[in-house]
């Protein structure tokens, strides 16, 4: 029997950003498909509206409802939580903001106290309390002309107080691993689409024509040295620790993965499982400590763990993590620099956006050099009976130079729209690939076949991958049930 999922989403953002429009779209999208849906009301609004003004609060009184306010919060979206975990059907929690956005409205110095008073740390808030934030861009960034105050009672804010807003509501969420920003570079219909898209993506589920095609996941080489932490705009740096896991099973990869700060920590079990040619659907499970340690002990010894410290940082409405990675390692990750971010942007227009503080050196998006499965293996990657996973990508049955920089000339991972989207806009019919998948998820760095529209075999190398499906894929020892070495899982796994 399939899983039951619970999904909990942040919808935050500035002043007329389309949160209120969002819930009620993304709402009726999920009822559509047999989903509950709850939304959880926004606090403060619930607050404001009895008569609380700002202005008139002392500092000490506003310190006061700020921490009543979050205390009031966590109340709420735990009584919807305990509901969707009892929901008989699969459950989309909304939240209109989250514990992360009161602290746009407080002093570092203020917060960190309030933390401490409460026992509440940043990593619980942030990272491990929701699955994913949607930071829905005020039009006063890009849509200046549609930005109004007239139809919501508790908004006044002018053009420059609504930016800052809305960049104080950005920041206060950098760092969670799902963070998504959804900009005004198109249409309002086109940014509701690519929301609801980006969440979609996240679950796995296949939308096919009903949104419109959006960002993908772009990868850049960064030459160092690493610049100054001056030049930075405002960041987070987390430690990162990545196991690849032992298996029986060829056709799927499975890793766990630590992330932290200060000492406190998240904990994420993924499994990429490959559907058919083109589409691969990630499975993402928190898990807590407990199950963290009993699954460790059945890492793959052929892959180095891998170390790295990511930085999140948020400029020109972008969120970008940069992972740099760490000793121990094999040398071929000796002063290592990957930039990634999500982007629907190509061309001049997407090297426009790259931080210019940064050296970037090449795009490497789709480059199996650069997947983290071959720059964990310990031994040499064209020896005989390599592991190494290949990755053939073609358009029209011509091979796509990934090495191009991107200054100079743009290789064609940037300039083809429509490139491996599992035959999406007539191209890429006959092309199994990865990272370039439908619906938005990375793909298993590994398929090595060309299929015909029947999924039969046209090329590749047999002594690796059968049916497509390249042969060194890892995975742990998961049934469907979400057991692991006998053991089942007590967070829900997002199953497909």
């Amino acid at each position: 029997m399939e899983q039951k999922r619970v999904y909990k989403v942040v919808l935050t953002g500035g002043p007329c950003g389309g949160k209120t429009t969002g819930q009620t779209r993304l709402c009726t999208f999920f009822e559509n498909m047999g989903w509950k849906v709850f939304r959880v009301p926004e606090t403060a609004t619930v607050l404001l509206s009895g008569g609380i003004k700002f202005s008139d609060l002392t500092e000490a009184e506003a310190y006061k409802f700020q921490e009543n306010l979050l205390r009031t919060m966590i109340q709420i979206e735990n009584t919807f939580f305990q509901l969707g975990e009892t929901c008989s059907r699969n459950c989309l929690i909304i939240c209109d903001r989250g514990a992360m956005d009161a602290s746009a409205f407080i002093s570092k110095d203020k917060w960190d106290q309030m933390m401490s008073t409460n026992g509440w740390n940043n990593v619980d808030l942030r990272d491990t309390r929701y699955n994913q934030i949607i930071h829905m861009v005020s039009a006063v960034n890009g849509a200046e002309e549609f930005y109004s105050t007239e139809d919501h009672a508790c908004r006044s804010e002018g053009i420059e107080l609504a930016r800052e807003l809305d960049y104080k509501a950005a920041a206060a969420w950098v760092g969670h691993p799902y963070f998504d920003v959804i900009d005004n570079s198109q249409d309002f219909e086109s940014k509701i689409c690519r929301m609801i898209e980006c969440i979609c993506q996240k679950l796995g589920i296949d939308t096919g024509d009903r949104l419109r095609a959006s960002s993908r996941k772009v990868k850049f080489l960064v030459k160092g040295p690493l610049p100054p932490d001056s030049e930075f705009p405002p960041f987070q740096d987390f430690d990162v620790v990545h196991h690849y896991l032992e298996s029986k099973s060829s056709s799927q990869q499975a890793r766990l993965r630590k992330r932290g700060q200060k000492g406190h920590w998240s904990y994420i079990h993924t499994i990429r499982r490959p559907k058919m040619c083109g589409q691969v659907v990630e499975v993402k499970t928190q898990i807590n400590h407990r199950d963290y340690l009993n699954i460790v002990s059945s890492r793959d010894d052929s892959h180095f763990t891998i170390f790295k410290k990511r930085r999140c940082f948020l400029i020109n409405n972008q969120y970008f993590q940069l992972d740099i990675y760490r000793e121990p390692a094999h040398p071929r990750c000796r002063g290592l620099m990957l930039l990634e971010t999500y982007t629907a942007l190509y061309n001049d227009d997407l090297k426009n956006i790259l931080p210019s503080f940064l050296s970037i050196e090449k795009d490497v998006t789709g480059n199996p050099d650069y997947s983290m499965f071959n720059l964990s293996l310990r031994e040499e990657w064209h020896t005989r009976d390599s592991k190494y996973c290949h990755n053939f990508n073609r358009i029209n049955g011509t091979p796509i130079d990934l090495n191009e920089k991107i200054n100079g000339t743009t290789d064609d991972t940037i300039n083809n729209k429509k490139s491996m989207t599992n035959g999406i806009n007539g191209n890429a019919k006959n092309d199994c690939v990865n990272d370039k998948i439908h619906n938005g998820i990375n793909g298993i760095n590994g398929y090595k076949k060309s299929h015909d529209t029947n999924g039969n075999d046209i090329n590749g190398d047999d002594s690796q991958c059968k049916n497509g499906i390249c042969d060194n894929n890892m995975i742990n020892k998961a049934d469907d049930n979400g057991i692991i070495n006998g053991k089942k899982f007590n967070n829900n796994i997002l199953k497909i």
